[in-house]
């Protein structure tokens, strides 16, 4: 099988969730046999169409421009068994590029008109186009969020082409951080076996598409963690891509962010085998009190006060979360005495040490 796979994403590498799961659908297909040629589209010349119908009339079949489109990705297109149409969602549908594709596929059928079973108008083919699979990705949470892409494709696609499978994932931002890792492996693992089922049988299982799409947290969470970031890039000045490469933190505005981002910070094995509890008690801007339990390798946020605790941290909030962030050196305040710590400190020191994974 001859597979065809056009990415229109204009980012590349980690900065491409598009470009990733593509990586993945195309592993999949590879172990299955296929010879699979992936081209990026932000590296080809392509021309908007015109409307002038020269491909109709003149020179049928043949489009106007002389570009890559014309002389290269036209006949790939042709010749290919699978055509696998990767686009990052752009205001809830394909972006300009991958739309300037389709559009460009014009020659590819004929001026005349024909109806299918259902009574619906189309233009027949004047030549071969290949079996179709949908992939996108977007950073709402809802699948639903693909609904005007998949409407665009199909009505973009002839009824004389097969549809084999939409491989959408919503989410895909937050499916990449380091809090979902398991996730993001399952997700992606699923995306390759979903090439191979492509390839193997012309479909993709339920459960293997259950597997791609499914939910990361819940709605809830999702909304609260996704404007810390943005109000953080906002306040920083920086770009989500100079945000990840210098490695900050969202900054918590309210107790609830900082249980669901605390946790992350917690280096709950070195607590051993005995559980802990860490109580945060705050002042100033934000006031109220939380804690955490720590047990078998895992971190639970509570709030309010606890009648166990074994490390206890009285401090402002917007102390804390200038710790947090990376924007203060967390010893040099204990030591200049911006917050007090009551209880195990060697114990908090461990905790708050680094991963190794």
């Amino acid at each position: 099988m001859r597979v065809l796979a056009l990415n229109s994403s204009p980012r590349t590498g980690i900065e491409s969730k598009t470009e990733i799961l593509l990586d993945h659908l195309v592993a999949g297909m590879r172990d299955a046999g296929a010879s699979v040629e992936i081209v990026n589209l932000r590296e080809k010349k392509i021309q908007h169409c015109i409307g002038c119908f020269t491909c109709w009339t003149r020179t049928p079949g043949q489009c106007l421009h002389k570009d890559d489109m014309s002389t290269e990705l036209l006949p790939k297109l042709q010749a290919a068994d699978v055509a696998v149409y990767a686009s990052p969602l752009y205001y809830h549908s394909v972006n300009a590029l991958m739309a300037c594709f389709r559009e460009r596929m014009l020659p590819m059928v004929e001026p005349f008109f024909e109806q299918n079973a259902a009574g619906v108008t189309y233009h027949p083919l004047r030549v071969p186009v290949p079996a179709e699979v949908l992939l996108s990705v977007c950073g709402f949470p809802d699948l639903s969020e693909f609904d005007a892409l998949a409407a665009f494709m199909d009505s973009t696609r002839s009824p004389e082409v097969t549809h084999i499978a939409n491989i959408f994932r919503p989410g895909a931002e937050t499916m990449m951080s380091s809090f979902l890792h398991h996730k993001k492996t399952d997700i992606l693992a699923a995306t390759t076996q979903a090439g191979l089922e492509i390839v193997t049988r012309m479909r993709v299982a339920p459960e293997t598409m259950a597997r791609i799409t499914q939910p990361l947290t819940d709605t809830h969470l999702f909304t609260i963690m996704g404007n810390l970031f943005w109000k953080s890039c906002i306040a920083e000045g920086l770009t989500p891509k100079a945000f990840r490469k210098q490695k900050r933190v969202p900054r918590p505005d309210s107790l609830e962010a900082f249980m669901l981002i605390m946790p992350h910070g917690i280096n709950a094995r070195a607590a051993g085998q005995k559980p802990a509890v860490l109580q945060f008690r705050f002042t100033g801007a934000v006031a109220g009190s939380c804690y955490f339990l720590i047990k078998d390798g895992a971190v639970g946020a509570r709030e309010g006060l606890s009648n166990a605790a074994d490390i206890t941290i009285d401090t402002p909030f917007e102390t804390w979360m200038d710790i947090l962030t990376g924007k203060a050196d967390g010893q040099q305040l204990f030591v200049d005495q911006k917050y007090s710590v009551a209880g195990d400190i060697e114990l908090m020191i461990k905790l708050f040490e680094k991963r190794s994974s």
